[in-house]
Parts: structure tokens; C-alpha cells; sequence
């Protein structure tokens, strides 16, 4: 047990130091910005020294900048992120009531990412010629178009145009929203998918030609069990790592979708917190993309050795 215990360890301890550093380097640069929460609160009015001084104490902008950091990692800790400038209400209330959207969303896009980019991708690298060809091309086109540009031309075709799905709203009930966060999933998704299409493709190029596949081929197995049985599951690592990491990043394409779209998640809260300098709710909400993007390594990690048996057993070795 001790052979996969230790590097699980050193694993998370070194995941761990690297969200303390990002909460130190995302605190250090909104207390760097210009601007303060007074001034937003303000708004270049005229008030007493006494209401200053009482924003002032309320986010601790009288204590030096490390304090100000320890106090709001105390926070952070123990679920407290601060109170949010611009709505007044605790950030922490706020970002959750803007999850199920945000969560949601992406879920739905790393479905079509992993369907899409990998049956595609096994089926261009099965039936080469045009098949191929043509998965090629259509997904250099995919992987160029900026995401902002994909939601603009899928409202205008399919909402504006055609009128088959509705251009904003998150919708009520879960088939409703399903049906309102279509064209947003599909925006969010469409390069992540072909980028996984062509790592897929190559990795089962790879793979069909290996002896372990022709082997299984000479022994009589059926076309599907050589497909998926051997040649995918042999080239199945750099598929999930790279999904892994896509659909991880997936949380900060939604500020652009989310916006264009007219949803309220929470990629639509950082856009608004940004715009009005409401810095702890920025703090909060990059620090949680970090933190999945982070946890989101360490499950591939984790994966690895079981979807590569000899990683596993040169782990074991050691």
C-alpha cells in the first residue's frame, strides 16, 4: 500500500502549494490594482470620515498586506470568501447560487467534447481517405475560431434566423435548461472537441499498428473488440489526460460564453466583478477555477496507473 501512498502524498502536498501560491499571487494582485472598495462604494460622493473609515475596517485596508492575506485565507479556509462589493451579500452565497448554471454548462460540453472528439476521432483513424480527411479539416477550422465567434454565429443561424433554440436564459426545470444551454455547450465545447478528435485520431493510429492489435486480428476477434478492446484501450492515456485538462479549462471559457448567451453563472460573475472592481469576488472566483483546474490534474494522476498497467507496476517496482 505504501508504494502508491507516498506518491499520492507528494502528489497533493505539491497540489497544495500550488493553490497557496495562487491565493498569494491572486490577493497580491487585486490589492495591487487600481482602485479600492471604498472607491466603488463612493462612487465620488461626498462622505464623512466615519463611513470611510468604516469600509476601511470592514475589508481591513487599514491593516499591512500580509495581515489583509491571512485574514482572508483565515476565511477562505473555513468557507468565508468576504463580502461581495458590488450585491452586498456574502461571496460565498453568491457564487453558489450561480453553480447549477455554470456547473451545468460545462457538464453538458464535456459530454459533446468526449463523444464528438473521440468517436469521431477512432472513426478517422478506422476509415482513412476522405473520412479522415475531411475530420482533419473540419477540425483545424474548429480549433481556430474563437469560442466568442462561435456563439455569435450559432445565436444568429439558430436562434435569430431559424429560431429552434432560444438566444439567452438558463431556462427553468432541468430539460428546459438543457434545451436553453444547448447552443452555449456546443460554443463552449466545439475546440475542445476537435482538439481531442485529432488526439484521439493519432493515438489510435498509433495504436492499430501495434502487434498486440495485429495479434488480435490474426486470433479471429471481431472488428469492434480490436477497435475498442485493444487499440483504444492501449492508446486510451493521452486521450484522458488531454481531456482532463480541457474540460478542467472549460470554467474560464465560460466567462465569454456566459456573457454572450445572458447567463448567470459563474463566468458571467467574474466578467461583472472585473468590470466594477468588485475584488472579493474576483479573488474568490479565480482562486475556485484554479482550485478545479488543480484537482482536476491530480484525477488524472490517479487515473493513470490504472488505465497504464506497466506505469503501474513500475510504481511498484520502486
Amino acid at each position: 500500500m505504501s508504494g502508491w501512498l507516498l506518491p499520492l502524498a507528494r502528489r497533493v502536498g505539491s497540489l497544495a502549494l500550488v493553490l497557496l501560491a495562487t491565493s498569494f499571487i491572486v490577493f497580491g494582485a487585486m490589492y495591487l490594482a487600481p482602485g479600492s472598495p471604498e472607491s466603488f462604494l463612493v462612487r465620488g460622493n461626498s462622505v464623512t470620515q466615519e463611513t470611510l473609515q468604516a469600509i476601511r475596517d470592514q475589508y481591513h485596508l487599514d491593516e499591512p498586506f500580509l495581515s489583509q492575506y491571512v485574514l482572508w485565507l483565515g476565511g477562505v479556509v473555513h468557507g468565508d470568501f468576504g463580502l461581495s462589493i458590488q450585491f452586498r451579500q456574502p461571496v460565498a452565497e453568491l457564487i453558489a447560487s450561480r453553480v447549477p448554471t455554470t456547473a451545468l454548462l460545462v457538464g453538458y460540453a464535456a459530454v459533446l467534447i468526449l463523444v464528438v472528439g473521440v468517436l469521431v476521432g477512432v472513426l478517422a483513424a478506422v476509415k482513412r481517405g476522405g473520412v479522415d480527411s475531411t475530420a482533419i479539416v473540419v477540425s483545424t477550422v474548429a480549433m481556430a475560431t474563437p469560442s466568442f465567434v462561435v456563439a455569435m454565429a450559432l445565436t444568429s443561424l439558430f436562434a435569430v434566423t431559424l429560431g429552434w433554440f432560444p438566444a439567452f436564459g438558463a431556462g427553468e426545470g432541468f430539460g428546459d435548461r438543457l434545451w436553453h444551454l444547448t447552443l452555449p455547450a456546443i460554443a463552449l465545447a466545439l475546440s475542445s472537441a476537435a482538439l481531442v478528435l485529432r488526439t484521439t485520431r493519432t493515438s489510435m493510429i498509433g495504436a492499430l499498428g501495434k502487434e498486440y492489435v495485429e495479434t488480435a486480428r490474426v486470433r479471429g476477434f471481431s472488428s469492434s473488440r480490436v477497435i475498442w478492446g485493444q487499440a483504444f484501450r492501449g492508446g486510451i492515456v493521452p486521450v484522458v489526460t488531454l481531456a482532463g485538462l480541457v474540460i478542467s479549462g472549460l470554467l474560464v471559457t465560460t466567462t465569454i460564453v456566459e456573457t454572450v448567451f445572458g447567463l448567470n453563472g459563474i463566468g458571467s460573475l467574474l466578467v461583472q466583478a472585473v468590470n466594477v472592481k468588485d475584488f472579493p469576488v474576483v479573488q474568490a472566483v479565480i482562486l475556485i477555477i484554479v482550485a478545479v483546474f488543480v484537482l482536476s490534474n491530480l484525477v488524472v494522476d490517479l487515473l493513470y496507473p490504472v488505465l497504464e498497467p506497466r506505469a503501474r507496476a513500475k510504481g511498484g517496482a520502486r
